[in-house]
């Protein structure tokens, strides 16, 4: 915090303090977390804490603009894949995979995120933005893509679909566990997911 370089052992100490802030979130509600208690975990002080992180909050955009770097690279589940014939069934299989995945990786960083951009802060919304931007903008090149091939109606709008689609999966994948309540079974998501990814894309039923 006070501008210098933390050498081996301090990057090593700041590490863990984010590992044990991780873990305490996946089991507590993010507003109970408190600097003393991931100090203590981390068999350290929280006069120690407080030379890496002004507080849990900033520990906690720490750990999600980690989680966002790793969420740039959704992006590759989309960019150069082909979405005609049997390819377009795989890659809107693989999109809905990475995307679920990622969401259960992260689940607990991601409602801290979520919670923090429905509250108006800038900097959550920041961070959860640009999770989804990139493959939002990835999609639209590609419907832009079939479009210009003549596979879609030029009344179609790349941008609302791709948006539209890439909001649907995010909110899917924050509810994974709230499906089986309705009775839906984790192998029964992922296909029917896919159905509408390949849909809201190419406008056509995937062929198998």
């Amino acid at each position: 915090m006070d501008g210098r370089v933390a050498g081996r052992r301090g990057q090593a100490t700041r590490q863990k303090l984010l590992d044990c802030l991780s873990e305490m979130l996946s089991t507590s509600p993010y507003r109970d977390v408190k600097v003393i208690d991931v100090a203590r975990m981390a068999g350290t002080s929280p006069a120690t804490f407080y030379q890496y992180f002004p507080d849990v909050e900033g520990a906690v955009l720490e750990l999600a603009e980690e989680m966002a770097k790793e969420g740039a690279t959704l992006t590759d589940l989309v960019a150069g894949r082909s979405w005609a014939g049997k390819a377009a069934w795989s890659a809107a299989e693989d999109l809905v995979d990475g995307f679920l995945s990622f969401w259960r990786r992260n689940d607990a960083i991601l409602r801290v995120v979520d919670l923090g951009a429905a509250e108006g802060d800038k900097r959550f919304y920041k961070i959860r933005m640009k999770i989804l931007n990139a493959v939002t903008n990835s999609l639209t090149d590609s419907i832009k893509e079939l479009q210009d091939k003549g596979r879609i109606d030029k009344s179609v709008s790349p941008a609302a679909v791709a948006g539209s689609l890439v909001a649907m999966l995010a909110a899917v994948a924050a509810h994974q566990k709230g499906f089986t309540s309705w009775g839906v079974k984790q192998a029964e998501l992922k296909p029917n997911l896919a159905l509408l990814v390949h849909l809201g894309v190419t406008g056509k039923k995937p062929t198998k």
